[in-house]
């Protein structure tokens, strides 16, 4: 009897190697082939076993990227060949991680398979610069939203988000950082309202800006920040403020006024 592949989903975090899971470790060191995101810390597949076969399949925005429907087919032959399967993803598989779509597809070929969470880099990017996403004095809730939609008819609906008294965490939302803010600004978002912009959260490559919604797209451009980052609008950005030097803390004052 041919032995039975299985898939399991795991999500590698933000970046920090010590931020992986006990679960993910233990997936990784008895898996036979790993499927690697681009965005994935290369020191994480130090845990991967001495012989595991590693496929990079990488998927960044504005870049060549591994089409999703030859991913699906390569977890689905592997796992049929009796092997067991890690998909490795940057942050959490469920959450902007296309791990829906493919846990449905393999479920849809008969393969088992299972979820490994990860820390989100929508969590640990503003948790890195003391924003805590809710605040009862500041916030009445978070929502995490994508700035780029799988086609123009799924943009996000600013104008409904820009009235919600809710933290917003934007994924990928660099790119088009201009045109939400204008849609934010005309949804009634306040030109004052704080924001944050965390590229490579937790990684030695870190970097970030604070600023205003009136200010951000100027003020990222100047910053020369890219993807990946993430955007953080609400008031529990001023949490971020006690992070900074005297100087800088005066000035971020002085726009948050």
């Amino acid at each position: 009897m041919e032995k039975q592949g299985k898939v399991v989903l795991v999500g590698a975090g933000p970046g920090d190697p010590e931020l992986l899971t006990l679960k993910a470790v233990k997936a990784l060191a008895a898996a036979d082939v790993i499927l690697v995101d681009d965005l994935v810390n290369p020191e994480i597949l130090d845990h991967a076993r001495a012989g595991a076969r590693i496929v990079r399949v990488g998927k960044r925005g504005g870049c060549e990227s591994t089409p999703q429907e030859f991913i699906e087919r390569l977890l689905v032959a592997e796992a049929r060949a009796g092997h067991a399967v890690v998909r490795l993803k940057g942050g959490d598989p469920f959450i902007f991680g296309r791990g829906g779509e493919e846990r449905e597809y393999l479920q849809a070929a008969g393969i088992p398979v299972e979820v490994v969470n990860g820390i989100s880099s929508g969590l640990a990017a503003p948790s890195s610069i003391g924003v805590p996403l809710t605040h009862r004095n500041r916030t009445r809730g978070v929502v995490f939203v994508t700035g780029h939609g799988a086609s123009a008819d799924a943009e996000p609906d600013w104008k409904t988000l820009a009235a919600l008294d809710m933290t917003l965490v934007i994924y990928m939302a660099v790119a088009r950082c201009a045109a939400i803010q204008q849609a934010l600004l005309a949804g009634g978002k306040a030109a004052s309202t704080p924001v944050a912009v965390i590229q490579s959260a937790t990684t030695r490559a870190q970097a970030q800006l604070i600023t205003t919604l009136g200010e951000l797209a100027g003020a990222l451009a100047a910053s020369g920040l890219g993807s990946p980052s993430i955007i953080v609008v609400g008031e529990v950005v001023r949490g971020a403020l006690q992070q900074h030097d005297a100087s800088v803390n005066d000035r971020l004052a002085s726009c948050f006024a």
